[in-house]
């Protein structure tokens, strides 16, 4: 009798470590809804100080977060007025500006994004050659450096903002490099007069970087009542006022973005720099599953490589439904809890167990209802 209870307190044991580690990585993947599934890079200076990440080796890849949709970054403080997310580096918190060579090789380490990656390095380029015309007296053509990002969720939108914010600081252009992400929620306030100093306040925390507002669109409200234009107005002025030390960063879908920018004029005006990012192939799809596998010590064995990829194409039959890299994130996660459920059934599972993912725990992943 003592040993089975033995057996049953070695197992309980083991369950509770593996429901610790799901856990761990659910919270950590859903506190950074971007994390960046778009190419491994060991975390700089700069982006540590900007959010620390759990584990380097357990966290989820590129731990430079990405918090679209109203996602929080792991360094989000709730604003007084409605407690949405906003991402900011604190003031006292400014970061050294990083080798400009170390982001454009970490750029190119993203999976995909190639129409992306070449808009970036245009960018980069012309602000070089801009700086050096300055130093030796020249004229220079103002820039616009505010962009509109649209795109599918989970194509690495906010990825490249946040990268796009240290770039800037690196060469100059920004005195933080940190990125403030929002939504509509964080601007918007639901009285008269409350919605210019709710968008100014989250203005005055991008100052220096960049500010992200995600689905954007949405501020361009359809009713008299609606306080969204308050919010496009207040930004527009900011945009002129502070233009030498902030960058505006708009997202969100296709048509919707096009349709918003071209609603008003200070809008087209302002944002002349377009960047679309395409769906993730399944080849690309594929890599940053086993870009995961290998940043969370897992091994995916032959025999559910194939049907893991098999599942991928299955669940992707609508990327704006599956998420792109978001997709690939859940089927990993669903794939860690078949993983421990088959492993709680062990007395004292090895270490290789606990890092093989087998065809078994892709087939209880498939057999899983989806949401429709």
């Amino acid at each position: 009798m003592a040993l089975q209870f033995g057996n049953s307190d070695r197992k309980d044991r083991i369950i509770q470590q593996q429901l610790d580690l799901i856990h761990t990585l659910t919270a950590n993947n859903l506190s950074r809804m971007s994390t960046d599934f778009w190419g491994p890079s060991a975390p700089s200076a700069a982006s540590e100080k900007q959010a620390p990440p759990v584990s380097e080796e357990n966290s989820t890849p590129n731990n430079r977060a990405e918090t679209t949709s109203g996602e929080a970054a792991p360094n989000a403080k709730p604003t007084a007025a409605t407690g949405a997310p906003i991402s900011e580096t604190p003031e006292e918190e400014t970061v050294p500006a990083e080798p400009i060579e170390d982001l454009k090789q970490e750029l190119d380490s993203y999976i995909g994004l190639h129409a992306v990656k070449k808009e970036v390095n245009n960018l980069i380029n012309m602000a070089q050659i801009e700086q050096k015309r300055k130093e030796l007296d020249l004229p220079c053509t103002e820039m616009s450096l505010h962009m509109v990002f649209s795109g599918n969720p989970g194509t690495g939108k906010t990825t490249i903002a946040r990268i796009m914010a240290r770039i800037y600081h690196s060469l100059g252009i920004l005195s933080k490099g940190h990125l403030v992400e929002v939504d509509r929620s964080g601007l918007v306030a639901g009285y008269v007069g409350q919605t210019a100093a709710k968008t100014t306040k989250v203005i005055n925390q991008a100052m220096g970087g960049v500010l992200f507002i995600d689905e954007a669109y949405t501020l361009n409200g359809k009713s008299d009542n609606d306080f969204g234009q308050e919010a496009i107005d207040t930004l527009l002025k900011a945009m002129e006022d502070h233009r030498d030390d902030l960058v505006v960063i708009v997202a969100g879908y296709n048509g919707l973005m096009d349709t918003f920018i071209h609603s008003n004029p200070g809008l087209e005006s302002r944002f002349n720099r377009y960047l679309h990012f395409d769906d993730y192939t399944m080849e690309e799809m594929m890599c940053i599953f086993q870009m995961q596998c290998k940043k969370g010590c897992y091994i995916l064995n032959e025999a559910a490589k194939k049907e893991v990829q098999l599942l991928i194409a299955q669940r992707n039959t609508d990327s704006l439904s599956f998420g792109n890299a978001r997709g690939i994130r859940n089927i990993f996660e669903q794939l860690l809890t078949a993983q421990c459920n088959r492993l709680a059934e062990l007395e004292t599972p090895r270490r290789e167990d606990l890092m093989e993912i087998t065809l078994a725990d892709v087939e209880a992943v498939r057999a899983l209802p989806t949401k429709k």
